[in-house]
């Protein structure tokens, strides 16, 4: 196949490998290890028992030993049974954060001696879960409950990526690099295949111990910061028409076919490797949490997620076309550094939750999880240095953008 045949032919592709990453199903897994409950609140029971018998332990004075039991409540049932998942997917990611941060609370105070603490976090802990499980088992062989749960799940996790690979895409084409979107299209193609090998690995790992899982994924997040963050600096930078004219003019072009357009390309497959491996393992815990009559419907919400996808890629590919240059990369670019801040507060949020990254509470605080927004310092501080950032990235550009209109205008009227 010619290249530019396969340029042509990526999209579609694209879509082809997106339907065969959700095919294989990591699902089984979760399946056999649901297979002995029969409910949610079968579920909590064990976990109630494990929890209570986590603070018997603190009492006697082991605070270690104990801080391993809610481990144990955490990753070998909570996490292990995808219930964490399967509430995300029916509920909101809001509750499953909440959740996992009681999790973490009641190891806090235990480690610094509040036992009253820890036994409120404890009990507020068995009281959410017990909560979601009443509503899990409640929704449990409802077919419209699945649908809604799966068209959730791939809308919730594609969107951030679909802006991503979408901005790029149009943003290489209305600069007047349209040749150089093959790239992008590959670099997704390639993480669509390394989402599913993630995606089982993943699974083998929390097998062994969950930390591990949390740790790769927030490991990622932060990479993916990183790229993103070079990105949105590199297209704010060119976002004033004189500038890239003179980037265009000044025959730079091979460093936007080489080191540039990587970059491009790899911010993309970091897009859509960070939600495909963890899109698939919400696939596989709702598979698990509904009966065999729902099973289409979840199909089905897939589907309609995928097309409202397509067209949200569709929508930003061609519409942005018609905007002008440079409010078009401004709004490219402060898209660009929102994700940075989102993925920071999630990539903070699951080294946590793999006891990389300690936690300090901040009560009255809601979590905004769609925003990567959690009531920890060790989330919001990141954040917040790197919206200072980002900020003065905007300003200095801006500033810059003046001084060189202010420098032209002079030297036109001499």
């Amino acid at each position: 196949m010619r290249l530019h045949t396969l340029g042509r032919a990526l999209p579609g592709i694209l879509a082809v490998l997106l339907a065969l990453v959700f095919a294989f199903p990591p699902v089984a897994a979760h399946a056999a290890d649901n297979a002995d409950y029969e409910s949610w609140n079968q579920i909590v029971d064990e976990m109630e028992d494990i929890l209570d018998d986590s603070y018997a332990i603190y009492g006697e004075g082991d605070a270690k030993a104990a801080k391993a039991r809610v481990d144990d409540a955490y990753y070998g049932y909570y996490e292990a049974l995808g219930f964490e998942k399967t509430v995300m997917a029916h509920i909101s990611g809001d509750r499953a954060a909440e959740v996992e941060y009681n999790f973490s609370f009641a190891k806090r105070a235990m480690e610094e001696g509040r036992s009253d603490d820890a036994r409120a976090s404890l009990d507020t802990l068995v009281r959410l879960l017990r909560e979601d499980a009443n509503t899990l088992d409640g929704s449990a062989g409802n077919p419209f409950v699945a649908f809604l749960g799966s068209l959730a799940i791939i809308v919730r996790e594609g969107f951030e990526a679909i802006l991503v690979v979408g901005a790029i895409i149009a943003y290489l084409v209305k600069s007047g690099n349209k040749a150089q979107t093959r790239p992008v299209y590959i670099g997704s193609a390639l993480a669509l295949v390394a989402s599913v090998a993630l995606a089982f690995l993943l699974t083998a790992l929390s097998a062994a111990s969950s930390a591990n899982q949390e740790i790769i994924e927030g490991a990622t997040m932060l990479f993916a910061v990183v790229v993103l963050f070079y990105v949105s600096n590199w297209m704010i930078s060119k976002a004033d028409s004189s500038s890239w004219k003179s980037y265009i003019e000044g025959k730079v072009q091979a460093s936007v076919s080489r080191g540039s357009v990587f970059a491009l390309a790899f911010a993309a497959f970091l897009a859509v490797f960070r939600e495909g491996a963890e899109t698939i393992l919400f696939y596989g815990a709702l598979f698990s949490g509904s009966g065999e009559e729902s099973a289409g419907m979840i199909w089905v919400g897939l589907g309609v997620g995928l097309v409202m996808l397509v067209v949200l890629f569709v929508l930003i590919r061609f519409l942005s076309i018609r905007l002008p240059l440079k409010p078009f990369f401004m709004a490219t670019s402060l898209l660009m550094f929102l994700l940075c801040i989102v993925f920071v507060g999630s990539g903070v949020k699951e080294l946590q939750e793999g006891n990389v990254i300690g936690v300090t509470s901040l009560p009255g605080l809601p979590s905004v999880d769609l925003l990567g927004i959690y009531p920890t310092l060790e989330t919001l501080v990141p954040q917040v240095v790197l919206l200072v950032i980002s900020v003065a990235t905007i300003v200095y550009q801006i500033r810059k953008w003046k001084k060189n209109r202010t420098i032209r205008e002079e030297g036109e009227t001499r």
